[in-house]
């Protein structure tokens, strides 16, 4: 024994060896698992030496022993048979009321869509055109539950939801606030902005139970007991003599007159082919008259269809040439042609004879309109022509103001202004026969060829872009170039809310005639503006190839028609008003029933004041 090393007894050791091993497990409370004995532990114990110190281990002996150790633990975590019982929590009485502190009601409502309601038809129905008011029905059913579900809950209280944009601090309180948000106290309310209680996660569950005290908005709500024995509450419309379970408001929401869905069918009621139809974004090639005959330019002949008969006779073939455009008069059977080479002819579509040839254009001719006696051409030689078919000259007036090809002409015959639109994004309008334009917009990004004058409202002009754009715009050009300044705008967009019409954009360098402005989210390649109803039909190309009528001022959608596979390029409108045909690369015409008759109000007149075509 070495010096100042002190002599432990064999005994002593061996209960050292023993308090190092596993403790007694005692079971928890109220369970039914009986808590370990000691004698029944096995024990490990070393070999030591004789005189109390450690000697050399044997390596075997160690191995056994280590051996034994793991046996023993896994004795021990083995889960027994019979699992210990958790004591259910005593419920007094006979209803249970769920707790919802740290709930915000507000944001889990602003998680409800409007597809959530019970009236959601199934993903996987089919839309035909037999069950299509049957899924615009529906559909209304789950606008009008979602209503009467918000003014239950919020009354005039709208939710808001999360705001995008926050502060560091609050979106570093928003990470840390877990599932849920603890509303502030009384002090700190009054020093929080509103947008700062939105909780980052809500619950799971969005509804629970309420106090009577407090509306789910969080204002407090007079109690159906009145506030004194004594008082009578004469209010015949007051909640305590109502056995509706809504309230009054939403009763008079439902109660009140609600319009039925016009139903459109989906798919066109007539498909026709038309082979070598060009897939040229600035061509017009189809047209529509007044004598319900449908032209159409196909390669280097024009057909025509009537939809009376459905007969379909060749007008003309065009040698060494190309049709470019087609247009009829607005009364009668005159029709023009546009021609690559830059001839504009006017053929008698009823004795199917040409009348005379016009020249001055150097380019193709790829948009015509007609007013009365006046014939307009545009061309991919930048300029425009007037011609008076009555007169001998080959053009009246010669126009210039384009710097690219000439692709969309519409004349406004009541106010006498004519709008074109070029492949250098500009949008122009010209009074009369004015050599100069009173209005030149640069507001598009692409070439403007789709143009539309209003016929319920004057002065009303609407407007898309191609593909770079994609917006449909829509101007007054009642007002004068130096009329309205910014700060008489404000009472022009007053006026323009309370008469109807789209709303006046806020940006200061929008021009004072702009109206409204839509992004579409694809190019917009026609408008035309239904005659029947206040609303426009708009044509598309990439990505979805698609035909939109819009409601307007509103610009909701009425319906969305798809079915051509290529860029729908060409539209035009029976005389009624009552049908659509679209003319599409993938050399089809199809013919859409897209709006409601009208009454007739009188006969189309004839031309007898209108002079000879010469």
């Amino acid at each position: 024994m070495l010096e100042g090393e002190s002599e432990v007894p064999v005994a002593a050791m061996k209960t050292t060896v023993q308090d190092v091993q596993t403790p007694t497990l005692i079971s928890p409370p109220e369970s039914k698992t009986p808590p370990t004995e000691t004698h029944k532990r096995n024990k490990i114990e070393f070999p030591l030496g004789n005189d109390g110190n450690s000697a050399p281990v044997d390596a075997s002996q160690l191995s056994r022993a280590l051996e034994q150790f793991e046996q023993a633990g896994k004795v021990r975590e083995r889960t027994p048979v019979a699992s210990p019982s958790r004591k259910r929590q005593r419920v007094y009485g006979d209803r249970f009321i769920p707790n919802r502190s740290g709930q915000d009601l507000q944001a889990s409502f602003s998680l409800l869509h409007e597809d959530g309601s019970p009236a959601t038809p199934s993903r996987s129905a089919k839309r035909t055109p037999h069950n299509e008011l049957h899924f615009q029905k529906t559909e209304e059913a789950n606008r009008t539950y979602s209503a009467v579900l918000r003014q239950e809950m919020f009354e005039s209280t709208v939710p808001q939801g999360l705001p995008q944009s926050l502060s560091p601090t609050d979106s570093g309180n928003m990470r840390n606030s877990g599932r849920s948000h603890t509303p502030p106290t009384a002090r700190t309310t009054s020093t929080l902005s509103a947008p700062s209680l939105t909780p980052s996660t809500p619950h799971k569950n969005l509804f629970s139970y309420q106090s009577p005290r407090h509306s789910i908005s969080g204002q407090p709500t007079p109690s159906r007991t009145p506030q004194s024995r004594h008082a009578i509450n004469l209010n015949a419309r007051s909640e305590i003599y109502s056995l509706s379970p809504v309230k009054y408001s939403s009763q008079r929401m439902l109660l009140s007159p609600q319009k039925t869905p016009r139903a459109v069918a989906k798919v066109p009621y007539k498909v026709l082919d038309a082979p070598d139809l060009a897939d040229d974004f600035y061509l017009n090639l189809v047209d529509w008259g007044s004598q319900n005959t449908l032209g159409v330019g196909l390669g280097s002949c024009v057909y025509m269809w009537n939809s009376n008969s459905g007969r379909v006779t060749k007008l003309c073939e065009l040698t060494d040439d190309t049709v470019t455009s087609v247009n009829w008069i607005q009364r009668g059977s005159h029709i023009a042609i546009g021609t690559n080479r830059g001839f504009v002819q006017i053929w008698d579509a009823q004795s199917q004879r040409r009348l005379r040839t016009m020249m001055g254009h150097t380019a193709r001719v790829g948009a015509l309109a007609w007013n009365e006696h006046i014939l307009t051409s545009g061309s991919r030689d930048r300029t425009i022509y007037h011609r008076d078919v009555r007169q001998p000259d080959q053009w009246l007036r010669k126009l210039v103001g384009h710097k690219q090809e000439v692709c969309g002409l519409k004349w406004n015959s009541e106010d006498g202004q004519l709008a074109s639109g070029g492949n250098d994004n500009k949008l122009m309008v010209w009074e009369k026969l004015n050599a100069e334009p009173t209005f030149k917009w640069s507001e598009h990004q692409a070439a403007v060829k789709a143009i539309a004058w209003s016929p319920h409202q004057r002065g009303l002009l609407a407007s898309g872009g191609g593909t770079a754009d994609r917006t449909i715009k829509f101007w007054n050009t009642l007002i004068s170039p130096d009329g309205p300044s910014a700060s008489s705008l404000a009472a022009a967009s007053a006026s323009a809310s309370a008469s109807g019409s789209a709303s006046v954009p806020t940006s200061p360098t929008a021009p004072a005639n702009l109206l409204n402005s839509l992004d579409t989210g694809s190019q917009v390649c026609n408008l035309a503006w239904s005659k029947n109803s206040n609303e426009i039909v708009s044509t598309h190309g990439y990505s979805q190839n698609q035909i939109i009528v819009w409601k307007y001022p509103s610009m909701q959608q009425v319906v969305s028609l798809t079915g051509h596979t290529y860029r729908v390029l060409y539209l035009a409108m029976s005389p009624d008003g009552q049908v659509i045909v679209t003319g599409a690369g993938d050399e089809t015409l199809r013919f859409w029933n897209a709006f409601k008759k009208k009454e007739r109000t009188g006969g189309l007149g004839g031309m007898d004041n209108w002079g000879v075509i010469r």
